[in-house]
């Protein structure tokens, strides 16, 4: 390319230079390069039998008020359907363009940068058009979804209703083979398993908001490296004190019989036959857990602050800084239809209320569905303990219940998470948001909100009810005055938090990821068997004879064909495909922070399971399914606010599971308050010596309350039983040793939550959210774009004269 004079030449030198960031480097550079013309979108609809029928007639005119909008759409039947090819002309993205470069948050969008001036001819004018190859494929593609969603009929009827009722089939934007080919070798293939992610190229072909997802997710699994190694360092420490334990060799080598755990056919039992769970409930109640759970604490205010960061150097560099969606939802209004009216803000008191009453009747029932969990643990505990088939399960009934019920939660999440996406659609559908953008935030609260309480509704109850609500022999609380509700093993109830937490972990993790994978592998692959064999690609298509006056070579029918028959077959997608993605990783994030001090390991089944979830993603959205629509943004939205909310409640949540569910504070308070050391004396004895015998309390059968939960064949002619609680042996109410526990639990909870949270404000406040490169880069930027948008005003003044 030649310049007139010196002046231009520095003026192109430095648009370039600025410029240098935002090329797209899958687009060709060179205007001169003869291309193949490449369809924008697809519409494919079943060709009906009769011309004169309302569904034909709907599509003509459905496609006759695009063409109103010269909008260029191909047809093409085959078979039983009828494809509609719909190519934008270069006026509408000049348009876009230009609207960019004058509005007030997306002037410094490297999307308008085409709109400077690049060449000037001998009588030194601006270019005044833009060529179609400037626009990124992204953009384009971007543009004209908007167009078709935003395409009514005279009746009123838009695309939506249309698919709704069957007048078109489907809508997909096309893939670029050779993008998709290089995408392929840099990222979506399991052998790049270990290798950086090409975040440039992958905001280049799926636009801003897939790039930043890849984003964020790498990010979150780096940072998990060094949580995973604490978790296994913590879960060390507990297997190294194993044998040296002396909670563990009081449990086995006890003597204590224990009351039975349940009505009519339980007996008395040995507390050294649960030796096993003894030791598995000290791998995970120790006193590593205590400092575990504010390292995890710390380590998601860590995480968010320095994401903040990450982000900000990135979005930096892609030019999106300050890019606001509404101004450019705004802007694509006007290039669809100069006519248009913006829609205004609205606030409906009556609509909240009412989404609000509804949001809370949905919570009420999903806490319902966790009572049927507590009765179906309750029920089968009693089922088990009562058949006699299978001695084996009737040994190990409590790890049993445990594992079916874990796995029937399992069950209830997969299926509410189909039963709250609808709801959550059709609330935000009485909600009546204004844009897109506003009900994809209200969907994503309402939609997290509803899987939270269905996820952790029952670890919930494990963690701070059960065992605490069960009354004492002679007085068992009882669901409709039949089933006992549960106890805790005198070693403590964290493991069944555990046990439920590591079973719901690594069956979302494997059997999802299998799923997400082979139902579009299968799919494609059926698609592929049963679909109809086209002939060979023709040779016209690369003749000089169909070239375009432009250069670009206009394929054949078969040609187009081929091409969308290739993206017909693979999985449909919407523009809810990616929240999917986020939902899953923001409820593992909600498993790895929350009730962490009960699943150490969570953080490492995390990490390993993240490394196969970003190539298994990648290999499905560049493979598997079609093509994104390619979305401008410049943050993860709504997910931010929705991580710190996870980051306080994992604050609460581990406090309270230290405090509350563990035993860390009674074996504080018998070390120094009851126990051999208490009185400050030097002893040969372990200072936890006779801690689980205190812990428990005793039960007479000579007492006639007694007597009407044991039977004299439960008891084996015992005439005394053991039961964890601190309860008096004359009339079991509560020891003062109990009120002294509760207290110190309490006040540690609160210095345990006040530590932590002074910590994550001070990491907060320490680590700015955007690093100083970064503001010093986009100080500079705005001061060249503004000398030359003076020294251009300079030009133009200057050919006037």
């Amino acid at each position: 390319m030649f310049f007139r004079d010196r002046e231009e030449m520095e003026l192109r030198a430095r648009s370039k230079e600025q410029d240098e960031v935002c090329i797209e480097p899958l687009i060709s550079a060179l205007a001169s390069m003869s291309s193949t013309v490449s369809y924008d979108y697809v519409l494919v609809a079943h060709r009906p039998g009769d011309k004169e029928d309302e569904v034909h007639r709907k599509q003509a005119a459905f496609v006759e008020a695009l063409k109103r909008k010269n909008m260029k759409v191909a047809e093409i039947e085959v078979d039983d359907k009828v494809f509609f090819g719909v190519l934008a002309p270069s006026e509408v993205f000049e348009k876009y363009k230009y609207l960019l470069k004058v509005s007030d948050a997306c002037n410094w969008s490297g999307e308008q940068k085409d709109g400077v001036p690049k060449s000037t001819r001998s009588d030194r004018k601006p270019a005044a058009s833009l060529q179609p190859h400037t626009v990124p494929k992204s953009t384009r593609i971007r543009i004209v979804y908007f167009v078709l969603l935003h395409t009514y009929l005279r009746n009123g009827e838009d695309l939506k209703e249309l698919m709704r009722k069957g007048v078109f089939e489907s809508m997909f934007c096309l893939h670029e083979r050779k993008q998709q080919k290089v995408l392929r070798r840099k990222w979506a293939r399991w052998s790049a398993l270990f290798t950086a992610q090409p975040f440039h190229d992958i905001r280049v072909y799926f636009g801003e908001k897939v790039a930043l997802y890849y984003l964020w997710l790498g990010w979150y699994t780096f940072l998990l490296v060094p949580a995973a190694v604490v978790g296994v360092i913590i879960f060390l420490y507990g297997m190294a004190f194993f044998k040296t334990s002396p909670l563990i060799r009081e449990v086995c080598d006890s003597n204590i019989t224990m009351c039975p755990r349940c009505d009519k056919r339980c007996d008395v039992w040995k507390l050294s036959d649960t030796c096993s769970y003894a030791k598995v409930s000290h791998l995970f109640d120790n006193e590593g857990t205590v400092a575990f759970a504010m390292f995890m604490a710390i380590w998601a205010t860590l995480f968010l602050e320095l994401w903040k960061r990450h982000r900000a150097a990135y979005v930096s560099k892609w030019k999106v800084f300050d890019w606001c969606e509404e101004e450019e939802e705004l802007i694509m209004e006007i290039v669809n239809d100069p006519e248009s009216k913006p829609k205004e803000f609205r606030h409906s008191y009556l609509r909240s209320a009412l989404v609000l009453a509804l949001s809370t009747l949905v919570l009420i029932v999903i806490i319902g569905l966790t009572h049927g969990l507590v009765l179906f643990r309750v029920v089968m505990r009693q089922v088990l303990a009562d058949q006699e088939d299978w001695e084996f399960l009737k040994q190990h009934y409590n790890t049993a219940v445990v594992m079916m019920a874990a796995t029937l939660h399992y069950i209830t999440i997969q299926v509410m998470t189909r039963v709250n996406r609808e709801v959550a659609f059709k609330l935000c559908e009485i909600e009546k948001c204004r844009s897109f953008a506003a009900t994809e935030r209200s969907f994503t609260v309402k939609m997290f909100t509803f899987q939270f309480f269905t996820a952790f509704s029952s670890l919930i109850y494990i963690a701070f009810f059960l065992g605490r609500i069960n009354g004492h022999p002679g007085n068992y609380v009882r669901l409709a005055g039949k089933w006992r509700l549960e106890e805790c093993h005198p070693s403590g109830c964290l493991t069944d938090l555990f046990i439920q937490m590591a079973v719901i972990l690594l069956l979302k993790q494997t059997l999802n990821n299998i799923f997400e994978f082979t139902i579009p592998w299968f799919q494609r692959c059926f698609r592929k068997a049963t679909a109809k064999k086209l002939q060979r690609r023709c040779g016209n298509c690369y003749r000089k004879a169909c070239r375009q006056e432009d250069g670009k070579v206009e394929p054949c029918d078969t040609c187009k064909l081929r091409d969308w028959m290739k993206n017909y077959h693979l999985h449909d997608v919407n523009s809810f495909s990616l929240f999917n993605e986020y939902l899953e990783m923001v409820m593992q994030f909600s498993f790895t922070t929350i009730f962490v001090a009960a699943f150490p390991l969570a953080p490492l089944l995390a990490l390993l399971n993240n490394l196969f979830e970003i190539r298994l993603d990648a290999i499905k959205m560049v493979s598997l399914e079609r093509r994104l629509v390619p979305k401008k943004t410049n943050d993860i939205g709504v997910w931010t606010k929705v991580l710190e909310a996870i980051g306080v409640l994992a604050v609460i949540a581990n406090g309270l599971v230290i405090g509350v569910s563990s035993d860390f504070i009674p074996r504080l308070v018998y070390r120094y308050n009851y126990g051999p050391c208490a009185n400050g004396t030097v002893t040969d004895v372990d200072c936890m010596t006779g801690y689980i015998k205190d812990t428990l309390s005793t039960a007479y059968m000579s007492d006639e309350r007694v007597q009407k939960d044991f039977g004299f064949k439960q008891m084996h002619n015992a005439t005394e039983c053991s039961y964890k609680g601190y309860r008096r042996n004359e009339d079991y109410s509560l020891t003062s040793q109990y009120w002294y526990i509760l207290a110190i639990r309490f006040a540690f909870v609160i210095l345990f939550e006040h530590v932590v949270v002074l910590c994550k404000f001070i990491a907060a406040w320490f680590i700015p959210n955007s690093p100083m490169r970064v503001k010093n880069r986009r100080l500079e930027d705005k001061f060249k774009r503004l000398k030359e948008e003076l020294r251009f005003m300079s030009y133009k003044y200057d050919t006037q004269v």
